[in-house]
């Protein structure tokens, strides 16, 4: 080997062991962060309200990605609360629901409202676990009143559902905090129960107006409803243009009542014969 050669080949060896050896003094929380970053790419939830804001996370995790998510979230795990509940959505996306739900309790123990949530659908529905309407009720009252947005909605769908009626007036004052918290879906729903008197006073105007904090982010179903809320003037003033846009914006995300409202508004006039048999639609 020539001399050059000789030299490359041995700086090459020294770097290898001087890595090497920089893995190995490696102290156990630089490890302990590695994983928990691994374990955030892989499973971090995008909802969690405990998620850094530099952590994007996944709606749902891949198969090719679950044993590796388990692997460092397991790791990390430890001393992460995070961790601890992102492992158990690892383990439901493998459809592993015992370890899931094992991971849930704890992660909850902790304090993760996310955790809340998950374990309290699990129990809600009996996936993976004993059917228990009334802890699930409790695991989400918990973690709306520590602010997660997601919770309040699940209370809701208990208080009012055929899961059995909790009570609808904490489910609405929990939505409201929800909502001013800037959840669309609670916001929706807040609006609901406003405009049907469910939970307290029927209020149409204050239901218009989260409906139209909700439909400015997008919300497909608050969207629908503004259309209908305007074209009909509830809570304010008759708006058929603004009724239209609305409707638009909705059917464009896929909404069929507002698709079908659209078409109503196209051809308002129907005509029927002496039997009164739709006889033809007169659209403009």
């Amino acid at each position: 080997m020539k001399p050059a050669a000789a030299m490359w080949v041995a700086a090459l060896v020294v770097f290898g062991l001087l890595a090497a050896g920089a893995d190995a003094v490696r102290s156990p929380a630089q490890a302990q962060s590695a994983q928990q970053a691994l374990c955030d790419r892989l499973a971090a939830d995008p909802a969690d309200p405990d998620k850094p804001p530099d952590v994007k996370g996944v709606v749902r995790i891949e198969s090719a990605d679950i044993p590796t998510a388990i692997k460092f979230c397991k790791s990390a795990s430890a001393s992460s609360r995070r961790a601890l509940y992102q492992l158990g959505r690892a383990y439901a996306a493998g459809a592993q629901m015992p370890p899931a739900v094992a991971a849930y309790r704890k992660a909850a123990e902790k304090g993760s409202t996310a955790a809340m949530v998950e374990l309290a659908i699990l129990l809600a529905t009996g996936n993976g676990v004993a059917k228990n309407a009334d802890e699930a009720r409790k695991l989400l009252t918990r973690a709306a009143q520590s602010g997660n947005p997601a919770a309040a909605v699940k209370l809701t769908a208990l208080a009012t559902g055929d899961a059995g009626a909790s009570d609808p007036a904490q489910a609405r004052a929990l939505l409201a905090q929800a909502a001013e918290a800037n959840s669309a879906e609670a916001q929706f729903q807040l609006a609901m129960m406003m405009a049907e008197g469910v939970g307290g006073p029927k209020d149409e105007v204050a239901a218009r107006a989260w409906l139209e904090r909700a439909a400015a982010q997008g919300h497909p179903d608050a969207l629908d409803w503004m259309g209908s809320f305007a074209e009909n003037g509830r809570g304010g003033p008759k708006d058929e243009a603004a009724a239209k846009a609305y409707y638009e914006k909705a059917a464009a995300l896929g909404n069929e009542d507002a698709k079908a409202a659209l078409e109503r508004i196209k051809c308002p006039y129907i005509l029927k014969d002496k039997r009164g048999n739709v006889m033809t639609h007169l659209c403009f």
